[in-house]
C-alpha cells in the first residue's frame, strides 16, 4: 500500500529497496529556501540496525502491512519451536534462530505475540517480564545477606542471569525481557 511521506507515524512499517524498516522517529522540515523534506530514523525490522534517511515531502513509499497474531508455545522439535494460533488453531513451525533473543524467554504452554510479513516472521512481541524457575545456582547460605552481592543462576530455558545470594534452586523469578536482568522472586 502506498503512501506519503507526509502520512509517516512513529511505529509505521515500511517496504523499502533496503529492507523492511519500522519507523522510530520522523520530523517534517520547512526551509526558508527550497522544499519541504522529511528526515527519519528507520529501525530495520530484521536486523536491528538504526539509519537516518530524509525524504521529499509528498514523496510516495511503500507502507508493509504487519499481521500480529497471538500465538501459544506448543513445545520444541528439536531446535524448532512450534506454535499455535490461538485464534484459528493453525501450527507453524518456527526455527530458533528466527526467534532471536526471545527464545531465551520463552517456555512450554507461553503466549507471545508474533509479527507476520506475508509468511516471515520479522518480530516476537513479549511481554516486558516473565517468570521463570531457577534450574541451577549455588545454594544461599544462611546469614548470607550481603547488599547488591549476586551470583549466576540458570534458568529453565537455559538463560544465565545474575540473582542475589539468597535465591536457590527451585524457585521462581521474574526477569525482565528487554534487559535481560533479575527482578524479584516470584
Amino acid at each position: 500500500m502506498a503512501v506519503t511521506t507526509n502520512d509517516l507515524r512513529n511505529g509505521m512499517t515500511l517496504d523499502l529497496d533496503e529492507g523492511l524498516f519500522s519507523v522510530v522517529e520522523f520530523q517534517h522540515v520547512k526551509p526558508g529556501k527550497g522544499g519541504a523534506f522529511v528526515r527519519t530514523k528507520l529501525k530495520n525490522v530484521r536486523t536491528g540496525a538504526v539509519i537516518e534517511r530524509t525524504f521529499r515531502a509528498d514523496e510516495r513509499v511503500e507502507q508493509a502491512i504487519i499481521d500480529k497474531r497471538e500465538m501459544q508455545l506448543l513445545y520444541r522439535s528439536g531446535t524448532d519451536y512450534v506454535f499455535m494460533d490461538v485464534t484459528s488453531y493453525d501450527q507453524m513451525e518456527v526455527p530458533a534462530a528466527t526467534l532471536g533473543e526471545a527464545a531465551k524467554y520463552l517456555k512450554d504452554s507461553d503466549n507471545v505475540v508474533l509479527e507476520l510479513y506475508g509468511s516471515e516472521i520479522v518480530g516476537v512481541d513479549l511481554p516486558a517480564a516473565v517468570e521463570l524457575s531457577v534450574a541451577e545456582t549455588e545454594p544461599g547460605v544462611q546469614g548470607d545477606r550481603v547488599s547488591g552481592a549476586r551470583k549466576p543462576a540458570t534458568l529453565e530455558t537455559g538463560l544465565v542471569v545474575q540473582v542475589p545470594l539468597f535465591v536457590n534452586p527451585g524457585e521462581r523469578v521474574k526477569i525482565d525481557t528487554r534487559s535481560g536482568e533479575y527482578i524479584t522472586r516470584a
